[in-house]
This record gives structure tokens, C-alpha cells and sequence, in this order.
């Protein structure tokens, strides 16, 4: 898996110079502004948020000794808490919702890079959003069963890197999930995607692993992740489908 896991972290080395190429930036506008909004809302969030969160920890300690560092910690804790599941958010809302938009980009670059190959059904942008909010639900719903326990065991100190590092692995291996079915939604069913990316996990997890890393770019990282990580996973993702379909028919 570590070498699928590369692979798909070097599927960005051409993103930009193929959105230039392709003509591709006018796709992204409204999922560019869909993305700022989604990041503002959940930072303001998480501003307000934090106060009442960290009240309801900082109660859990029943003494009079440490209460007032114990409160301002428990302030902070609950600010993290909040981002940290705002993020898990963040990323289906803005892949639900962005699936009309995102799915002709995936189509596009297909056939520029496969144009002798260009077999896959038709869908209509009703249907991309349908399938995207079906998905992203999905999605949203294991990680969320995954991510909270792992974010109270973060909170013991000897399991506080460990979670993290597993937190930060699940989040890229959804975000790379989301990203990959722009592509998977025009060749196979929704069951069919879900074992697709099961079996490929590792370039899932590639895929994501940069789209989170933008994320930590103050602004533009919130602006320019989708129409990267998309046009990344477009291309690893036509990749794949390619050398099953030829696989498939060398067993044949």
C-alpha cells in the first residue's frame, strides 16, 4: 500500500500545468467559493463554540486547586475538537455540493488523456449531486463513528501522537475517497465505487494526504485544494480503471 500511497501523492506533479492546459479554472469558481464559505462558517463555529465546550470539560474537574488553568485549557481543547470535526465537515460539504461541477472536469480530462477510449455512461448534474450527497453522507458517517473515539483518546497524552497521526491518515483517506468518485460516478455503480476505493485505498489515502495539507495554507489552500486534488485523482483514478479494463481482458 506505501507504494500506492506515492503514487497517488505524485499524481499532483501535473495538476496545475493540465487545469492551465485544459482550460479548466472556470469550473472551479463557484466550488472555489463554496469551499471559502464552508471554511468561514465553520471557523466562526468554532470561535463561539469553544467557550461552551470548554465549560462543560472544565466541569469534569471537581477541585478548587488548577480550575482557572484547567478552564483555559479546556477552552482550547474544545476549540480543537470542534475544528477537528469541522474539518471532517468541511470536506463532505464541499464534495457533496461541488459533484455537478466536478464531474465534467473529470470527464474532460479523460478524454484528453484517453480520447481513443471513451466508454462510459452518461449522468446528468441532478444526478452528480445526488450521487455525491449519497457518498459524502456515507463517508461522513464512518468517519465521524472513526474519528470522535480516536478524539478522546487524543486527550490522554502517551495516545495524543498516535491518534493524530491515525486521525490525520483517516481524514486523507475520505477526502482522497471523495475525490476519486468524480471519476467512478460516470463508470460504476455507487456499491461498485465503494469496493473500488476499498481495493485502492492506498492512492485514496495519497490523494488526500495532500488535499489536507492544503488546507493548512492560510486562504488559497481553501481556494485551490479542489480543483488540484480533484485533477490529481481524475488522473490516477483513469489510470487505474485503465489497467483493470486491460487486465480483465488478458484473463478473458
Amino acid at each position: 500500500m506505501i507504494k500506492s500511497i506515492f503514487k497517488g501523492l505524485s499524481a499532483y506533479r501535473d495538476s496545475f500545468s493540465l487545469i492551465s492546459e485544459l482550460r479548466l479554472w472556470n469550473y472551479f469558481a463557484i466550488p472555489m467559493l463554496i469551499s471559502f464559505l464552508s471554511a468561514v462558517l465553520i471557523i466562526l463555529i468554532a470561535w463561539g463554540l469553544s467557550d461552551t465546550i470548554g465549560g462543560i470539560i472544565s466541569n469534569l474537574w471537581v477541585w478548587e486547586w488548577g480550575a482557572q488553568t484547567v478552564e483555559t485549557i479546556s477552552i482550547v481543547i474544545g476549540a480543537l475538537l470542534i475544528v477537528a470535526i469541522g474539518l471532517v465537515l468541511y470536506k463532505h460539504i464541499i464534495m457533496a455540493f461541488s459533484a455537478p461541477f466536478m464531474s465534467p472536469v473529470s470527464e474532460k480530462i479523460e478524454s484528453h488523456l484517453y480520447a481513443d477510449v471513451h466508454n462510459h455512461r452518461e449522468t446528468t448534474n441532478a444526478a452528480q449531486l445526488i450521487r455525491g450527497i449519497r457518498i459524502n453522507l456515507r463517508n461522513l458517517s464512518w468517519e465521524l463513528l472513526i474519528t470522535i473515539p480516536l478524539l478522546l483518546l487524543s486527550l490522554i497524552p502517551v495516545l495524543g501522537i498516535i491518534t493524530t497521526v491515525m486521525l490525520f491518515i483517516i481524514q486523507a483517506y475520505y477526502a482522497g475517497f471523495g475525490n476519486m468518485d468524480y471519476t467512478l460516478e460516470r463508470h460504476m455503480s455507487y456499491r461498485e465505487s465503494i469496493n473500488f476505493v476499498k481495493r485502492n485505498r492506498g492512492y485514496a489515502i495519497g490523494n488526500g494526504i495532500v488535499f489536507m495539507l492544503f488546507l493548512l495554507i492560510p486562504v488559497v489552500g481553501i481556494l485551490i485544494v479542489l480543483p488540484v486534488s480533484v485533477t490529481a485523482a481524475s488522473v490516477i483514478t483513469l489510470k487505474i480503471l485503465k489497467q483493470e479494463k486491460e487486465a480483465n481482458v488478458k484473463i478473458v
